[in-house]
């Protein structure tokens, strides 16, 4: 039952709408990207949440290894790159220290490793499936999350191998499951303006049919609070929905908040933390058949973390660990959250908190019944 008080709403035969199940149309997602009427967005964005989620949020355990920032793409939003090994603030990892960065963590409890860097122009393609070995040697319990379309698209670029060898040979080697960066926005007018030298949207999406087709599931974002217009929102979240229509591949869904420090784009400023709730609310409107929309604190800030639970988001990440891609950007979050914090952090929210793994199957905690 719709509370009384959203009678005269200007959104209220899409409060309607989404109560009933009924899908959302492009116009549906600009109305409510747009509406002044935010108590009525939030409420019935967090009606949906609960009406599949209950107060369960999910969260995990699991470490980011950022292996390089060296990038042959210099896109402008970007504060994460750089050119070469030589400029200033660059690193690469070798398959050596990469498991040197992370032996602390051995029989820890670790659920995933998640693994992204820049597309780098010298490493072979050799370099990346030793480092899924060497990782899965290891720590055999961790799930290994790695690689974003764009480095996957590189990869059959580099080697001259279909996107589904790449992507096979890496299963092989002990991938597991995709991130969903390298996503920005879907339009070509944006992408020509920002990060015009990657693979495009269409090559995006290859890459994830292909490994949906493998077995490999993945998540997917939307980078938003840049150049992108409203319409051009809509159309992004529309057309993972018909992704997940086709394959039922995807896990979740992340709505990321453009960072303005130390980037071509800087001028613009930072969205909103309006912006973030609404931008989390209308992902959970309009992707009825994605399971998860995720409240990534280290981009929102623990505090508006806390409110995106109750704005469609069931699901805060987890206790990351050295993550860089944001922190180069200017986030002021913590690099890292001990899982009693972020438990403590979800039920400050009012929420309950639910360890998971990578694939949002639930921990049982030690001595619990199944």
């Amino acid at each position: 039952m719709i509370p009384s008080v959203f009678r005269g709403s200007p959104i209220r035969d899409l409060l309607d709408k989404s109560v009933a199940g009924e899908r959302l149309t492009l116009e549906d997602g600009v109305r409510l990207f747009e509406t002044d009427d935010l108590h009525a967005l939030g409420w019935v964005a967090n009606h949906v949440r609960e009406a599949r989620h209950g107060d369960t949020t999910y969260y995990l355990k699991n470490r980011h290894i950022n292996y390089s920032n060296v990038c042959k793409y210099d896109c402008m939003f970007c504060s994460f790159y750089r050119s070469s090994i030589d400029q200033e603030g660059a690193w690469e990892w070798s398959v050596e220290q990469v498991l040197l960065h992370v032996a602390p963590y051995k029989d820890s409890g670790l659920r995933e490793f998640h693994i992204v860097g820049g597309v780098h122009p010298h490493l072979p393609f050799s370099y990346y499936t030793d480092m899924l070995r060497a990782l899965k040697e290891a720590h055999p319990g961790v799930a290994l999350k790695a690689f974003t379309a764009i480095e996957i698209a590189y990869f059959a670029e580099l080697t001259g191998k279909s996107l589904r060898e790449v992507l096979t040979e890496l299963k092989h080697a002990g991938l597991q499951m995709l991130p969903g960066g390298g996503a920005e926005v879907f339009a070509d007018r944006v992408r020509y303006k920002v990060c015009r030298d990657k693979a495009d949207a269409d090559r995006w999406f290859e890459v994830h049919e292909t490994a949906h087709a493998l077995g490999i599931p993945t998540n997917a974002t939307l980078l938003y609070g840049h150049i992108e217009t409203t319409e051009e929102r809509v159309d992004h979240i529309l057309r993972l929905r018909d992704l997940q229509d086709r394959t039922s591949g995807l896990k979740s869904y992340i709505p990321l908040a453009y960072h303005p420090d130390g980037n071509r784009l800087q001028k613009l400023g930072a969205p909103t933390g309006v912006d973030a709730l609404r931008n989390i609310a209308v992902g959970r409107l309009l992707l009825d058949n994605v399971a998860h929309i995720k409240a990534y604190w280290i981009m929102l800030g623990i505090k508006t973390a806390q409110l995106a639970l109750s704005w469609g988001a069931n699901d805060i990440d987890g206790t990351v660990t050295w993550e860089r891609i944001y922190h180069m950007a200017g986030s002021q979050t913590p690099e890292g959250m001990t899982e009693e914090r972020l438990r403590e952090v979800i039920e400050e929210a009012g929420r309950l908190p639910v360890e998971r793994d990578a694939f949002y199957n639930v921990v049982q905690p030690l001595g619990a019944p199944a």
